[in-house]
């Protein structure tokens, strides 16, 4: 019988690993099988923004041509001929698929067919144009806008950039400023290599979803010091508005007419035919092979089996295939490992973030849960969005479906300013009444699309709360803020114009959609953590939890330009690598907003009087204590091992108010189950299990 029991934990800890998905969180880098053959095609990732030094104009980034390497000589990747690189806009829900639609086009000269070198003596090869064509009728006619477009040369040396032996240029920034381009329609055009704009621990999170880091090592930016190939386009919001209004007109900051959809695609033709010569004829219909909307779908909510198929469709058809993807959004696979009920253990990196399965003592949204189905046909659902007769089954379908109500609107129609989808500021516990409004970028009329309100502020990179934790930032201000929270009235919060609403080039997307299927969503809302009783303050520590989570990295590898085109310059295959191979968590506003903003306020939502974390947990050797004292206080913070002796007293003292960060280096001490136990005032406190590997 035991041998029987330790195979089944066995078996079931090999199934836990196998489940895990290998692919996630390079964003769209390499994300498909055929895809992964073809990266002249690959859409990596997308950004849309309001601009920051321009806020009447929106800013959409297209990177294309995933982990280029800028040592990558002779033939260094560039743009592909043969290939329609588009930029697709929705705007209007009551016109079917696209309403605007910019294409690309790129053609490649041999300058000089007598050298190996890219550059030599002023000279490129193979130098790179590109055509932009705009269509304002779906795709139906498509007009000129910029003919002849200059793509820069790879970055490859000061001697092929600067020296009179090559192109004798200033610099590598100011041949990306000389070609940006102004449409003969108004917008403004980059296109070129650029720093891959996008940020994650890829090793840890390849290591079977470590990451942070559990295994003592320090994180590492996987794209750091690589490149993409980056279509940056900026665009007056009154072209892109549906009446062709400007931002001006509009009647609030939440204004639904002001909503659009972006995604961008790549498309081949059918036939390819290789001639003896080394040349190629494409010919017959184009068909996409390459698609993007929200960051991380294809990855971490689609399986293997249908990433390619979900690569040639369009977001209107997502629609049509419900049957086949709306589960993966229901219930999505990542939600295991976050749930203690299912595969909770396998990913020890996860471990702060758990699924609601019994919020406010009666909501559940695990996988297979039923999440709000229970309150169907209820009047209490009157007037909401879950409302059938406002939405019909759109946003709660069918019962085990508990993710419908904040996965699927986030991904695949965006999130209505409507009853729940408020902030529970003013809501006095019922989380279906009417809360203070932060979002509001609903487009039902497609799936999977970039959702952005272009009438939602800018919030200025040198702001004091900018967060690239996007929504979940503005959330927390106007959760605890009492500049925020002291009415449900509409007003501006630092952030409403972050991710998911739009994608800024410093929003950290990994880590707000792992906190997202984690449930911050439903917190937000005021569907609580499970370990809300519903008395007193509802920021838990499992609240807490979720709003420290990080990743490991929380921002680029170099910085970005203030002005058009916004992305970084290129790494060349010849100088330093950014200057650091590790890029620390640097971006602590979404932490000063939880540790210093969740303070006494009308709502009555106040932190714990202590919380104390520890990471790496498990550990090798050290790791870190970070605890936080509210009043002055006697706090005592000890090691003891499972038969309860002591092994180490880390603090005992008198603390003032604040955040405190302490090693415990446990040298010598054996590998093992070790509890850390806090008192404060003499009053015992939280209890944390450590595990020495």
């Amino acid at each position: 019988m035991k041998r029987k029991k330790i195979i089944a934990a066995f078996l079931l800890a090999v199934m836990a690993i196998n489940m895990f998905p290998v692919q996630v969180f390079a964003s769209s880098h390499r994300e498909a099988p055929a895809i992964a053959d073809d990266p002249l095609a690959d859409n990596t990732d997308l950004y849309a923004f309001r601009s920051p030094d321009k806020p009447n104009t929106v800013t959409i980034v297209a990177n294309y041509v995933p982990l280029q390497l800028p040592q990558g000589g002779p033939n260094y990747y560039s743009f592909g001929e043969n290939i329609r690189y588009e930029i697709h806009i929705d705007n209007n829900t009551a016109t079917p698929g696209d309403d605007i639609i910019y294409r690309f086009t790129f053609k490649k000269v041999n300058e000089d067919p007598t050298t190996f070198f890219n550059i030599r003596l002023g000279k490129q090869n193979l130098k790179t144009t590109y055509t932009l064509e705009r269509s304002m009728d779906g795709g139906k006619k498509f007009q000129v806008v910029v003919k002849n477009g200059i793509v820069p040369p790879p970055n490859i040396g000061t001697r092929s950039i600067s020296s009179p032996v090559g192109l004798n240029a200033p610099d590598y920034k100011t041949l990306m400023q000389n070609s940006i381009a102004t449409a003969s329609t108004g917008e403004k055009v980059f296109c070129g290599t650029s720093d891959d704009p996008f940020f994650v621990d890829l090793g840890g999170i390849f290591d079977l979803g470590d990451a942070p880091r559990t295994t003592g090592t320090q994180p590492r930016d996987g794209v750091a010091c690589k490149n993409v190939s980056a279509i940056v386009l900026q665009v007056d919001i009154s072209t892109l508005q549906k009446n062709r209004k400007p931002v001006s007109e509009a009647k609030n900051i939440l204004d639904s007419d002001y909503v659009i959809g972006v995604w961008a695609s790549a498309s081949r033709q059918r036939i390819r035919v290789l001639q003896d010569d080394g040349s190629e004829n494409t010919s017959g219909p184009w068909v996409q092979v390459s698609r993007l909307g929200m960051p991380l779908t294809n990855e971490a909510v689609i399986p293997v089996g249908n990433k390619d198929l979900w690569n040639r469709l369009t977001p209107y058809e997502d629609l049509s295939y419900i049957k086949r993807f709306g589960n993966y959004f229901y219930n999505p696979e990542l939600a295991l490992y976050m749930d203690d009920t299912f595969f909770g253990g396998a990913v020890p990196g996860l471990t702060k973030l758990r699924i609601q399965r019994n919020s406010l003592g009666a909501f559940g949204f695990g996988n297979g849960q039923d999440g709000l189905y229970g309150l169907k046909g209820n009047a209490a659902l009157k007037g909401t969005a879950l409302d059938d007769a406002i939405f019909g089954k759109l946003l709660l379908p069918a019962a085990k479906s508990p993710r419908s109500v904040d996965l699927w609107p986030i991904f695949n129609t965006g999130v209505p300013n409507l009853k729940p989808y408020q902030l529970a500021t003013g809501k006095n516990g019922n989380p279906l009444a009417e809360g203070k409004p932060f979002i509001n970028n609903f487009l039902p009329n497609g799936g999977d699309m970039l959702r952005l309100n272009m009438a939602t502020p800018v919030t200025p990179r040198n702001h004091p709360q900018f967060s690239s934790g996007g929504i979940i930032s503005a959330a927390v201000l106007g959760l605890t803020d009492p500049a925020y929270n002291s009415n449900k009235n509409l007003q501006w919060i630092p952030n409403m114009d972050g991710f998911p609403n739009g994608r800024r080039l410093e929003d950290d997307v990994t880590r707000i959609e792992l906190q997202a299927v984690g449930g911050i969503a439903l917190a937000a809302i005021g569907l609580w953590y499970d370990d809300y009783n519903g008395t007193g303050s509802p920021v838990t520590q499992q609240l807490v939890n979720n709003l420290t989570y990080t990743t490991g990295i929380e921002a680029n590898d170099m910085p970005f330009q203030s002005i058009f085109p916004y992305v970084a310059e290129p790494f060349s295959g010849t100088g330093p690598c950014g200057g650091t191979e590790v890029t620390p968590a640097t971006n602590q506003s979404v932490r000063r907003s939880v540790n210093n903003n969740l303070s006494k306020s009308t709502l009555e939502i106040a932190s714990p009087d202590f919380f104390v974390t520890a990471s790496p947990n498990p550990f090798v050797n050290n790791n870190i204590i970070r605890y936080r004292v509210s009043t002055l206080s006697t706090v005592n913070i000890s090691v003891v091992d499972q038969q309860g002796r002591l092994v180490s007293v880390l603090v005992n003292q008198k603390q003032q108010p604040g955040i405190y960060d302490i090693e415990w280096k446990s040298g010598n001490t054996a590998k093992g189950v070790y509890f850390l136990t806090t008192s404060v005032n003499g009053q015992a406190k939280q209890t944390i299990k450590l595990v020495k590997q």
